[in-house]
């Protein structure tokens, strides 16, 4: 078997980590789904079915010079690994060339933090992705949704709406975010930090 070409063109994939169903669509904890649906948006993309041989998800793939595709799991947000270690399987994806898009209470709203690596940092879906692939070399990008009132079960508030006040930095931030996520597409995770991060020195 002749050995594996090492791309300019290998395939990069970008997962927005959400739970599936109309009851979660516009909450904080969907904040990859959007990110995915704008990418889809912009490129005239249409989301479908995955192979028979992956878990639930929908994917799309953008062709040309540097291919890459989007997807959404439907395996629900504690179970994201195992739709996204089949993807990632089933197209030959090394971790570095995927990018997980997920929801940061921690970080206030607007606010995005890509790191190349790192823990979950308390991120269900981001623990299961961790867990099935059994790395944590695996680039994010944290999207802040902010905490709210401390007072406010966790869980309740990751699950709740974007208030009406919100929605004018909700729309760019998802604008930023897909433009951030097409640069790691393009030229990889380092790159992302280096234009996106805030602070260089921010812990993970």
């Amino acid at each position: 078997m002749p050995p594996r070409a090492d791309p300019p063109n290998a395939v990069k994939l970008i997962v927005g980590l959400g739970n599936p169903g109309r009851e979660y669509r516009e909450t904080r904890h969907n904040v990859g789904f959007m990110v995915v649906d704008e990418i889809a948006r912009r490129h005239n993309l249409t989301l479908a079915m995955a192979p028979s041989q992956v878990p639930e998800a929908f994917i799309a793939k953008k062709f040309g010079p540097e291919p890459w595709l989007v997807a959404k799991p439907l395996t629900f947000m504690n179970n994201s690994g195992d739709a996204v270690a089949a993807l990632s399987r089933y197209y030959d994806i090394v971790p570095g060339d995927l990018l997980v898009v997920v929801d940061e209470v921690a970080l206030p709203l607007g606010r995005l933090r890509a790191r190349a690596r790192g823990s979950a940092g308390g991120h269900n879906g981001l623990k299961s992705v961790i867990d099935r692939l059994g790395t944590t070399e695996v680039p994010r990008l944290r999207l802040g949704v902010g905490r709210g009132d401390a007072r406010r079960d966790l869980a309740d508030h990751v699950l709740s709406k974007f208030e009406a006040d919100e929605q004018s930095v909700l729309e760019e931030f998802i604008t930023r975010a897909a433009d951030a996520a097409e640069m790691f597409a393009a030229d990889g995770i380092e790159k992302v930090m280096n234009a996106y991060n805030p602070d260089a020195a921010d812990p993970d």
